[in-house]
């Protein structure tokens, strides 16, 4: 264990984003939880992110596309993830953070409804009564699986949201576009009112894709599940932060664009880059984009801090 690792997490450029790649890991134990009067960031792999912020009554967390439980799709063999993969949750393993106080959520926000995005959300929704935010497509996939349909709140983008001690900002957002073609993985949507339930990953539909802005604690972040954006949606917009998820290979300078359109934030995060089909704890990158990603970041706003969390890893902007 890298005590420095697990409570701080933070890799700059060069060789230390190399360290990370070398399998150095988090303890499965998370930083004890402390009240603060900043904005905390942690990574829970892939696109999960925890954002801690003081409120009148204590500190409130929002979580982004929690997927905890992490099962096996081949996803980064070369066969790519196979479509009939069976969903499943680690329910063992969620209750373990969420009774031990690790792990709390007051919102759930998703950024669309591939399986490395959603299939937890309806559990933890159970587990810690959060309020989740998608488009109808997302709320109709969580209702299916059993989420309690009175915390589920739809949303299609546009919308800016105040709570206590944090706002929300929901924008519209594009996925990534993969291989030749450019094509949207499990494309498609469903209305609220449909209810069989998903069996395999290829039922959850991508929906539509929304991102977030999350401002409190004296900061802001703006973070997208996909390598993807709608360049006017993020018009005059300054986060502190911007979770860059690796890729973008299709989308026309996809990182300088969106750095430059964003007014070249303080500190570019970089999320959606892990292997996961490997547990938490084991965060390696299955292709090099992280190198290519923390390249582009450095030719395309010098002064940003590239951000590169290990798994629970935390950063305070």
């Amino acid at each position: 264990m890298n005590t420095g690792l697990s409570r701080r997490g933070l890799f700059g450029a060069g060789a230390a984003a190399a360290t990370i790649l070398a399998g150095v890991s988090a303890a499965s134990a998370a930083p004890a939880r402390q009240g603060t009067s900043r904005m905390t960031l942690r990574w829970w792999g892939n696109n999960g992110w925890e954002i801690r912020v003081p409120g009148s009554t204590g500190t409130k967390t929002v979580l982004i596309d929690p997927w905890l439980t992490r099962f096996k799709t081949g996803t980064y063999t070369p066969a790519g993830a196979d479509p009939r993969t069976p969903l499943s949750v680690n329910k063992a393993l969620i209750d373990g953070y969420v009774d031990r106080g690790e792990l709390r959520a007051d919102h759930i926000l998703v950024t669309h409804g591939h399986y490395d995005h959603l299939t937890d959300v309806p559990y933890l929704a159970h587990r810690t009564g959060a309020t989740v935010i998608g488009t109808e497509t997302h709320l109709s996939l969580m209702a299916a699986l059993g989420a309690p349909e009175d915390q589920l709140s739809i949303a299609s983008g546009g919308e800016d949201l105040t709570f206590d001690g944090y706002s929300i900002r929901v924008l519209r957002s594009l996925h990534s576009a993969t291989g030749e073609r450019a094509r949207v993985p499990f494309p498609g949507s469903r209305p609220l009112s449909r209810r069989d339930r998903p069996r395999v990953i290829e039922d959850l539909l991508e929906g539509g894709t929304l991102a977030y802005q999350v401002t409190g604690g004296g900061a802001s972040v703006l973070d997208f599940g996909g390598s993807n954006y709608v360049e006017s949606e993020l018009a005059g917009l300054r986060p502190d932060v911007v979770c860059v998820p690796v890729g973008g290979a299709k989308v026309t300078q996809y990182v300088p664009r969106l750095l430059r359109t964003l007014g070249n934030p303080a500190h570019v995060a970089a999320t959606h880059w892990d292997d996961f089909d490997l547990p938490l704890g084991q965060a390696k990158d299955p292709n090099g984009g992280l190198e290519v990603l923390r390249k582009a970041v450095a030719a395309a706003s010098p002064a940003s801090e590239f951000v590169v969390l290990d798994h629970l890893g935390e950063f305070t902007p």
